[in-house]
């Protein structure tokens, strides 16, 4: 091999090859460092917020962490638990009765069609003389919305009152854009309903 060969630059075609490897060497450790992340967040989760918020006698609030509580959820007398969340299955199937709601905590996610049945289901529990814990992952979103819409539906909140009756006992509450579009058009829904009951009555 002369000098000349051995010196000569790499051919255009292998040169082409290192941008398109680079970008997907950086994807996959992007994914793996957000995968990290996500075990980090749950292990945090688990270990600091691991007991539910009471938001009203018989309903109360949480994350994952708090549904693996078994102790803490039988000494608040926890009977059912609302899990609104893709991935999370049950932690004690023996030991409460489970309703799970399987979306993802995206802002096009409709979580409104699901608004009636949790209502019922958190219902049921009080009527039987329990309690409901509904949670999602953090129980920042999800789970919020859900206990919101509840609010608002059983006593007549705006979603206003609501949602700061919530944040005043869960602190990290926060619905995603997407969910609180749908609490505001549950809130319409509900102004319209009592507008035509006053006038049915005037």
């Amino acid at each position: 091999m002369s000098s000349r060969d051995r010196g000569s630059p790499p051919s255009s075609s292998s040169s082409s090859l290192i941008p398109g490897g680079i970008d997907q060497y950086n994807e996959k450790v992007k994914n793996q460092i957000q995968a990290l992340v996500r075990v980090i967040k749950y292990a945090r989760t688990c270990k600091e917020d691991n007991v539910p918020s009471l938001i009203e006698e018989g309903l109360y609030l949480g994350s994952v962490a708090a549904a693996c509580n078994k102790n803490v959820l039988k000494d608040y007398n926890v009977t059912h638990i609302l899990t609104i969340a893709s991935s999370l299955k049950p932690a004690h199937p023996d030991d409460f009765v489970y309703k799970v709601v399987r979306v993802v905590d995206k802002e096009d996610t409709n979580l409104g069609v699901y608004f009636d049945e949790c209502v019922d289901f958190i219902d049921e529990a009080k009527r039987q003389g329990g309690s409901v814990l509904v949670h999602c992952f953090v129980g920042k979103s999800r789970s919020v919305t859900i206990v919101v819409a509840y609010l608002m539906k059983k006593h007549g909140m705006t979603l206003d009152q609501a949602l700061q009756h919530v944040k005043s006992k869960r602190p990290v509450a926060s619905p995603n854009a997407g969910f609180i579009r749908q609490l505001q058009d549950l809130e319409k829904s509900m102004q319209g309903k009592q507008e035509r009951i006053a006038q049915c009555q005037a």
